[in-house]
């Protein structure tokens, strides 16, 4: 990086924190600090978006519509449904009650064992959450770039910090407003820059057809496997229940539209949310496929991932083959496509033979070292950031993950200080109003989140598979969360301790499920979980009812 690079990515960090700070730097009251009120359709439909949308989406979709193709956007299409009934169902009855959090309703239709039930999942899975969406990030920054892993992960989390106790809910949904003008500006010059790395001679629509007979631009795979993660109908069951109870009960989303001026603005917001977020999924994706459109002319490394491997002189000699090897498969497929050949089944043949090479090659270091971290999807796209774009521009990408990760990490402590605030502290320890004292309380946990992320960062190496942990953590809990809910809004005659029969016999489903998948006794696509977790929930609530009914 050089020194424009640093100029650009140091004063982007520092005008969005700074900003956030000085707009928000008179809040006094703890309403308006856990719920930012007042807050435009646009506000509210922009922090959604942030807030979802963490450093990870811009490292990792592009790498994965790099390997995969378009089909992960299917993931998305149940989002518009889930928004429509959370509008319908979830928000009149939020506005209605007045309330902070989520959780508060429960209590209003069950007890306050289930609100302290819900609640509790909800600061376990976004409390690892928020450790994870800081850890992520650094780990490819710092392995890409040479820098200090600790140090990014203090970074990224010390400037959340600042302007997250600062300002609380306002604060993130200002500064995520900025941040996704950042983002999005930044996306969109690289993808010209994208299209700038094709050959003078390879038009825009022929890189979308070498996409094409690649494979690359399947978007709809109408597959009725359930082991499948990616297709339509895993996208229109599991994802509705995913989005449902993300976005209706999940507190760090519930928070961004809690604030809105009126019912009106939220719903709009909601609306934004679910209508613009699938272009958006679809361009990054659309980015990573160009990507390996770019990389059919020039030639990418054999592997993304830069970590270094000890290695004895026979072994690096036994790579250096493969590497032959690949460099000659890549060669001849390259001649192919400049000469507009239509043998595809020989450029597909190629790629074929191309992907085996690069498996093979990754398997062997693996087996030289085997801390060596096979899967590198996840570098793909910094990969090309560093080689072709432009200096400035760079430090310009690298604040776009920085500010993702910012974004998505501030409404996630915000929500955490909120749900702890309301739903604990002032439930069982501090009843009685005291806005000075109260909204002290909630900064104090603000920053104790704050560090207990960092925390979880700078120990998160402990643990492997990271990255597909992000992808699942959520589905662990999000369905039961959500059951509870369907619950207490459709069936009326389920009582408090059937409720609470019901969600923890769902959440030990769950687990369950997921850790006879690890181990291998059967597959099934981590979407399903909250489809599985919901229907438990309700099947069970419905029957303890009954019996309990009946025993009296």
């Amino acid at each position: 990086m050089s020194w424009i690079d640093w100029t650009v990515l140091m004063s982007t960090l520092f005008i969005i924190v700074a900003y956030g700070s000085w707009k928000t730097r008179k809040q006094t009251s703890i309403d308006g600090y856990l719920k930012g009120n007042s807050e435009n359709w646009v506000t509210i439909g922009l922090s959604i978006m942030a807030t979802q949308a963490s450093a990870i989406t811009f490292l990792s979709t592009p790498g994965q519509a790099y390997e995969s193709g378009m089909g992960f956007i299917q993931f998305y299409f149940g989002l518009p449904i889930a928004m429509i009934l959370i509008s319908v169902f979830f928000l009149p009855i939020y506005y209605k009650l007045n309330v902070f959090t989520a959780y508060q309703y429960l209590e209003e239709r069950f007890d306050v064992r289930v609100r302290s039930f819900t609640s509790f999942l909800f600061l376990v899975s976004r409390g690892l959450a928020a450790g994870i969406t800081i850890y992520a990030p650094s780990i490819i920054l710092s392995t890409l770039l040479g820098w200090n892993l600790q140090l990014t992960c203090l970074v990224i989390g010390g400037l959340v910090i600042v302007y997250t106790v600062s300002g609380g809910s306002k604060a993130v949904s200002l500064t995520q407003k900025w941040q996704m003008g950042v983002i999005m500006a930044g996306m969109f010059l690289a993808f010209y820059f994208v299209l700038q790395s094709f050959p003078s001679s390879i038009s825009f629509s022929e890189g979308v057809d070498i996409a094409g007979s690649l494979g690359k631009m399947e978007i709809i795979n109408l597959s009725p496997d359930i082991t499948n993660r990616y297709t339509l109908l895993s996208g229109l069951t599991g994802g509705v229940f995913l989005f449902l109870s993300y976005f209706g009960t999940d507190q760090s989303q519930v928070q961004r539209y809690l604030g809105g001026k009126t019912l009106k603005e939220s719903r709009l917001g909601l609306m934004f949310n679910g209508l613009v977020k699938i272009p958006m999924q679809f361009f990054i994706l659309f980015i990573g496929v160009m990507v390996f459109v770019s990389f059919q002319f020039n030639q990418p490394p054999i592997v993304f991932n830069p970590q270094k491997v000890e290695m004895t002189s026979l072994e690096e000699q036994n790579l250096k083959k493969i590497e032959s090897s690949y460099d000659a498969v890549f060669d001849e497929k390259k001649m192919l496509l400049l000469n507009r050949s239509n043998d595809f089944d020989r450029i597909q043949e190629l790629q074929f033979a191309q992907d085996s090479i690069r498996a093979n090659y990754k398997s062997e270091l693996h087996s030289i070292d085997p801390d060596f971290e096979a899967k590198d999807s996840d570098y793909i796209f910094l990969t090309f950031i560093l080689n072709f774009l432009p200096h400035g521009l760079i430090g310009l990408l690298l604040a776009v993950i920085f500010s993702a990760a910012m974004s998505s990490t501030a409404g996630e402590l915000n929500a955490l200080a909120a749900t702890t605030t309301i739903d604990y502290y002032k439930k069982f320890w501090a009843k009685e109003d005291n806005d000075e004292r109260d909204l002290k309380i909630s900064k104090l946990l603000t920053i104790g989140w704050g560090i207990l992320a960092i925390v979880i960062a700078l120990t998160a190496g402990l643990f492997e598979n990271l990255i597909q942990l992000v992808n699942i953590l959520g589905s662990l809990f999000y369905g039961t969360i959500l059951g509870v809910f369907l619950l207490a809004f459709f069936f009326k005659s389920v009582n408090a301790k059937a409720a609470l029969i019901a969600g923890i016999i769902g959440q030990l489903t769950v687990l369950g499920i997921h850790f006879l998948k690890l181990y291998g006794f059967f597959d099934l696509s981590y979407l399903m979980y909250n489809l599985i977790g919901s229907g438990v929930v309700i099947l069970v609530g419905i029957i303890a009812s009954i019996d309990l009914k009946n025993e009296r």
